[in-house]
């Protein structure tokens, strides 16, 4: 079945084959009626035009609202920017609120449709930098998280560029504990969601378990250049990302022993949630038994007897690692906001295991990989802020939490994906030509650190969680 992500980016390239066809017949006439002599260069000029500015797969208009509920126990404070200052208005902030978003009306120049707008946040010590759609306008949330002491002190500014920002403004302030210092279980549908979405989180845990549902052995094209046919290049990346899974988290401080892997296989949980009963084999590596990858897993699970790839056996393995680990704190995929299929059925496979087990943890901590709308959130450069996603339709009035992490925290984490498999296959002739067009013509910049654009993506200055209670009482047990 096509998810919602697969038809925007069909409808998306279909609308681009259309407005190319449509130019260059432009072209063709212009060429034919004006004897320029000139179609050649006319079409060299428009693809790299393309290139730099309207390759980005972006399915909304960046002159909307981003949209957001937040819960109404959340103070909220008014305020205004006066010559780039920060002034709040009278109202009560907690004196150890640790997540702030301020929501304030943005506006590209011109200059801001063809360079990525931002904002400098400074607070005297550092420059933190928020980057937002080419062409933006409308309301946008700017993530001042740790920033509380700068703002008491009134030295908080903030200066747009290639952008302009209004007055008016609403910083909406969340009050969270330590949730580090908690017993916390990392749900990651595969292997490196874990290190994307929370290793600073899970680097400073006492007590935190990781659990990978799939092998991630699907789109193995890279490692059929090593001779294998389709099949034992499927099986290769299964293993090597279920290794990884197991061993990247050691980075972090992390033992196997609070690693487990569940083999399950890429892309199928979806099927298997609609037939709980029925068994799913991998789609490429020919494989049917999920016992495979399970052999350096620390504890037996229901699964093992089997090894058959059912969803019964993925909400077994679920609820007895909830008794085994007993977590206050569950990370997962945020169901309504991250759309790969394994990640909303990690949410669903969770719900079901609470309530075959004997464990009920007490916080969801959401997270979000991916998005629907734009495959380039966090915009901007490695190493700065992450503000809000784009959202045209609120979300549920979930609160925030988003811890800082260091400057030796995020080189970790950098390393951390370094040596995630997945991640280092050499990007296509064609991708790394865009970025030297990009680099050239929109100013952006790629870390060093690694090709794959998630190296700029997850490196922040930020982690970001949305804050779901599952129950209002303490964890239960049996």
């Amino acid at each position: 079945m096509e998810t919602r992500k697969q038809q925007l980016l069909r409808r998306h390239r279909r609308g681009k084959r259309l407005f190319m066809v449509a130019a260059l017949l432009v072209m063709a006439a212009l060429d034919w009626f004006g004897n320029w002599n000139s179609l050649p260069v006319l079409l060299v000029l428009a693809w790299i035009a393309h290139e730099a500015w309207f390759a980005d797969h972006l399915f909304y208009s960046p002159r909307e609202d981003y949209r957001y509920d937040f819960p109404g126990f959340s103070p909220c404070v008014e305020g205004v920017i006066h010559k780039c200052e920060l002034h709040l208005g009278p109202g009560q902030l907690p004196a150890s609120a640790d997540t702030l978003i301020l929501a304030v009306e943005l506006r590209s120049t011109w200059l801001g449709r063809w360079l990525d707008p931002h904002v400098l946040i400074q607070d005297g010590q550092s420059v933190d930098r928020q980057d937002f759609e080419r062409g933006a306008r409308g309301l946008r949330y700017l993530n001042l998280s740790g920033l509380l002491p700068a703002l008491r002190e009134g030295r908080l500014r903030l200066q747009g560029r290639f952008c302009r920002l209004g007055p008016e403004v609403r910083l909406h302030a969340f009050d969270n504990p330590d949730y580090a210092s908690r017993r916390v279980m990392i749900i990651a549908p595969h292997a490196d969601d874990a290190e994307l979405a929370a290793f600073g989180l899970y680097s400073r845990c006492a007590e935190v378990s990781i659990v990978t549902l799939t092998q991630g052995e699907i789109e193995a094209q890279n490692y059929r250049r090593l001779g294998l046919d389709k099949a034992a290049a499927a099986r290769l990346k299964g293993r090597l990302r279920s290794w990884s899974s197991l061993a990247v988290p050691l980075w972090g401080g992390v033992p196997a022993s609070r690693c487990v892997q569940l083999g399950y296989y890429c892309m199928q949980l979806a099927a298997m949630a609609a037939e709980p009963n029925k068994p799913f084999a991998s789609r490429e590596s020919g494989e049917a038994d999920i016992r495979s990858v399970r052999r350096f897993n620390p504890l037996a699970l229901p699964g093992d007897l089997d090894g058959v790839p059912t969803w019964n056996n993925l909400v077994g393995d679920l609820a007895s690692l909830l008794e085994r680990f007993r977590p206050e704190v569950v990370v997962l995929p945020h169901p309504e906001l991250d759309p790969h299929p394994d990640h909303i059925q990690a949410s669903r496979a969770l719900a079901e295991a609470v309530e075959c087990s004997g464990w009920q943890p007490s916080i969801q901590l959401l997270y979000a990989n991916h998005l629907y709308d734009n495959d380039r959130w966090p915009m901007g450069p490695a190493g700065n802020g992450i503000s809000l996603p784009p959202r045209q339709e609120p979300l549920p009035a979930d609160g925030l939490w988003s811890p800082r992490l260091g400057a030796s925290t995020r080189m970790d984490k950098a390393q951390a994906l370094a040596m995630q498999h997945d991640l280092q296959a050499p990007l296509p002739f064609k991708k790394r030509l865009r970025r030297v067009i990009q680099w050239l013509l929109a100013g952006r910049r790629w870390p060093e650190v690694g090709q794959d654009d998630f190296f700029r993506k997850a490196v922040r200055r930020h982690e970001l969680f949305w804050v779901r209670p599952t129950s209002d009482r303490e964890p239960r047990a049996n």
